[in-house]
């Protein structure tokens, strides 16, 4: 079983001090997060834009797939880029410069007169979609207070999912330039509320700027509270660490440690079977409620949405490893029945009523064990789990990984399907999202409760280990 974090650093007891009004750390969360809507709102644009740029004749069907496939291009680049920008330019200015991407991608697609318009539209999306999933999650870990930072950090994927769910449900009414003129008005306004946030104080700390670091802590806490002592908690945790290059992170095991956990539980999150489910879902509602396919699927992403919601209140409750252990369980055990499903339905050895239902039910479950744990989690340990000198470098590294593992089984996925088969996809998931499960237990943390100084203290062996 993974070590746990102690209640006790280095004889230094872990107190609930520091844990005031949730009014400012919510509304800077609120305000960080309209980025992480524009994200999902690119994820979620596709799926309806694609087919009304077909029927009016702006992309053939060859067109069509790299329209859809440039956005995990962009999200490449924009990992790395994303990752720079924080550790030179601060958490606050790389929220603000992540909304850009999706300003002037909207903007090329609104005004698109060609098709290259549109491709590089979507890049820009995808290029901003990269910056935000390593800046948005980082700057809440470091707002929050240990107690809450959980619920807070799960809203980024709460927003990511709020941002699919907008996109299909606007998408059922608006054509694909209508469409694109909702998702610019959501990137404005990210891009406007990223003025009226503070810069997180551990960055400005790193700068060795004191006074504005105890303002900005200020901020986020209560205009009137003491941050004193607060202040002189996160500044022993950066003493505590050293300044260092690409080189000597990669030397380093007290670094190396969590970018492995973390790189691995993106690894596992992208092959959790994810997007072979999604990839069915229309299928599945069609042939259970034939006419209202992409309804149902839209009530989908509701669901989704609510169970996202759950994992947010439970975040702080029931911590990290044991919602990933119970989700990734349900996960493997309802992609091995869609596996069994696959095969038996191939075999006639189904009626109509359990070959229509058990995809559906199975579909259903599955998507809220995903959002439960595999879906929100993997953001969040992100951003607890590096050191802040050197934060950004690691969730580039970290965010790299899970755009190019998606970009892998987006890419592959048919031919995986025609090596083992539509039941054989299946059970391969299956597969992995149980050694996701045993990876979590024998290696991730967990650091609910646990300040981010706590945990780098951790990951540097300076604290009592509870086994």
């Amino acid at each position: 079983m993974a070590d746990k974090l102690d209640v006790e650093m280095e004889g230094r007891p872990v107190s609930s001090k520091y844990e005031g009004s949730m009014r400012n750390m919510v509304k800077c969360t609120l305000f960080a997060c309209l980025g992480a809507l524009s994200f999902g709102f690119t994820i979620g644009y596709s799926s309806p834009a694609i087919p009304s740029m077909v029927r009016h004749g702006v992309l053939n069907p060859d067109e069509s797939g790299w329209f859809g496939s440039l956005m995990t291009v962009g999200a490449l680049a924009g990992g790395p880029l994303g990752g720079w920008f924080i550790e030179k330019l601060g958490r606050k200015r790389t929220i603000l410069l992540s909304n850009l991407p999706f300003i002037f991608g909207y903007c090329a697609m609104i005004s698109a007169s060609s098709v290259w318009y549109l491709y590089i539209g979507r890049l820009l999306t995808g290029l901003g979609s990269g910056m935000v999933s390593v800046s948005v999650p980082m700057y809440v870990a470091e707002i929050a207070t240990k107690s809450r930072r959980g619920v807070l950090g799960s809203c980024v994927q709460l927003f990511i999912v709020i941002g699919i769910s907008l996109a299909y449900m606007l998408g059922l009414k608006l054509e694909w330039r209508e469409l694109a003129n909702s998702a610019l008005i959501t990137a404005c306004l990210g891009a406007l509320a990223s003025f009226m946030i503070p810069e997180t104080p551990r960055w400005l700390l790193v700068m060795n700027r004191k006074l504005d670091a105890r303002n900005a802590l200020a901020a986020v806490r209560d205009p009137h509270a003491d941050v004193q002592d607060e202040l002189k908690d996160i500044e022993e945790g950066l003493d505590a660490q050293e300044d260092m290059s690409w080189s000597e992170f990669f030397g380093r095991a007290e670094l190396t440690r969590p970018l492995f956990i973390s790189v691995m539980i993106m690894v596992f999150q992208q092959f959790s079977g994810i997007n072979a489910v999604m990839f069915y879902t229309v299928s599945i509602f069609d042939s259970a409620i034939p006419d209202m396919a992409y309804i149902a699927t839209n009530i989908i992403g509701l669901v989704q949405v609510l169970a996202t919601l759950i994992a947010c209140l439970l975040m702080d409750r029931t911590g990290r490893r044991r919602l990933l252990i119970l989700a990734g369980t349900v996960m493997s055990l309802t992609l091995f029945v869609f596996g069994l499903y696959y095969r038996m339905s191939d075999k006639k050895m189904l009626s109509d009523t359990l070959n229509t239902w058990i995809p559906v039910v199975c579909l259903t479950v599955f998507i809220i064990g995903f959002s439960l744990g595999w879906g929100p989690i993997p953001m969040l340990i992100m951003s607890e789990i590096f050191p802040t000198r050197g934060r950004g470098t690691a969730g580039a590294i970290a965010i790299f990984s899970n755009w190019m593992c998606a970009f892998i089984v987006t890419k592959e996925f048919m031919t995986l399907q025609l090596m083992l088969g539509k039941d054989g996809v299946f059970y391969f998931f299956s597969a992995c999202c149980a050694a996701g499960v045993w990876f979590v237990c024998k290696y991730l943390p967990e650091t609910k409760g646990k300040s981010l100084e706590d945990i780098e203290l951790y990951f540097l062996g300076r604290s009592t280990v509870k086994v």
